[in-house]
């Protein structure tokens, strides 16, 4: 094979490639956090602060999940969790912990409906997953500590379904930096529940410390510094590739009639696309590396033809005579 197809393969390989990253081997445990004083807090108009549940007993009950938690995927690699889960019954109340705007409003799988706040003046983000699509929630824009959000949504909507249910809890995350200061994919990813990296050297915070120490730093939360290719490589191979594979499609379908398999490329990448627009990440970003392979192999077909044609030997050729 030579070096052409050699590099062909490499780059159809890529995205693939680019999604795959190691766990930590270490990633430090919770701190203790005193709660008592927690349903003081919406209460206090001078806290900056306040927890995203207000209910009588919040303080006294434990996390379901805690920040940090490790669980192992089907391969044993652990992922950590980059929030903190509350138990709370379905339609509880949920608010927003600090003034903001909520930079997202809306679906997302794994989570039903799905609520992100920015606070610039703090330079942090808070999320809230597992709320209800079904009751009210809040559109994008300028929103107060202590305003409504939504609710807590069913076993059946929050994330789960009726031959799947989910027991109905709050995902809550606090994160250094603004959501748009991350990408849409990759461990980096501004929505992430479990990951291979440790939340905190991802800029994740412990909320229940963030909340309960009401300390702002001055200059506010500084995000973690970290090389450019690590937070956004995987998008920018997406993209390369998707830009790649759209020439290559366009070349060889112009090289032959191969109007089904354009058609079917074209259909895949359409449905990744609304998939991602609608930030289901899982099965769109699948969908995209499927589509960016299929296109690539396409590309080295091709390739591989046009190879076959310069490689003939040109006195095989008859002449034309006069």
């Amino acid at each position: 094979m030579s070096k052409r197809w050699k590099l062909t393969l490499l780059i159809s390989l890529t995205p693939i490639l680019a999604g795959c990253s190691s766990a930590e081997a270490f990633c430090p445990s919770p701190l203790p956090v005193d709660m008592s004083e927690a349903i003081h807090y919406p209460g206090d108009d001078d806290l900056p602060f306040m927890f995203p549940i207000t209910d009588e007993g919040f303080e006294r009950l434990p996390f379901m999940t805690s920040f940090a938690a490790h669980g192992y995927m089907e391969e044993g690699v652990p992922e950590y969790h980059a929030a903190e889960d509350y138990a709370f019954p379905p339609g509880t109340a949920v608010y927003a912990m600090a003034d903001g705007n909520v930079s997202y409003s809306g679906p997302m799988e794994g989570y039903g409906w799905l609520v992100i706040v920015d606070h610039p003046r703090l330079n942090l983000y808070s999320l809230y997953g597992h709320l209800s699509p079904s009751r009210w929630s809040i559109e994008p824009g300028p929103i107060a500590r202590g305003q409504l959000l939504g609710y807590l949504g069913d076993e059946d909507e929050n994330g789960g379904s009726v031959d799947e249910p989910l027991d109905a809890h709050l995902h809550f995350g606090i994160r250094a930096g603004q959501r748009m200061d991350y990408p849409g994919s990759g461990e980096w990813r501004w929505q992430a529940g479990w990951i291979k990296p440790c939340p905190q050297n991802a800029g994740w915070l412990q909320p229940s410390v963030v909340v309960t120490s009401q300390r702002i730093p001055e200059g506010g939360f500084i995000a973690p510094e970290v090389g450019f290719w690590r937070r956004w490589g995987v998008e920018l191979v997406m993209g390369f590739c998707y830009l790649a594979a759209g020439v290559g499609i366009l070349v060889s379908s112009r090289e032959k009639q191969r109007s089904i398999y354009v058609l079917a490329y074209v259909l895949l990448v359409g449905v990744a696309s609304v998939l991602l627009n609608r930030n289901y990440p899982l099965l769109g970003t699948f969908l995209a590396r499927l589509a960016v392979f299929a296109a690539l192999v396409f590309l080295y077909l091709f390739l591989q033809k046009r190879g076959d044609r310069y490689d003939e030997d040109p006195g095989d050729t008859p002449i034309q005579e006069a």
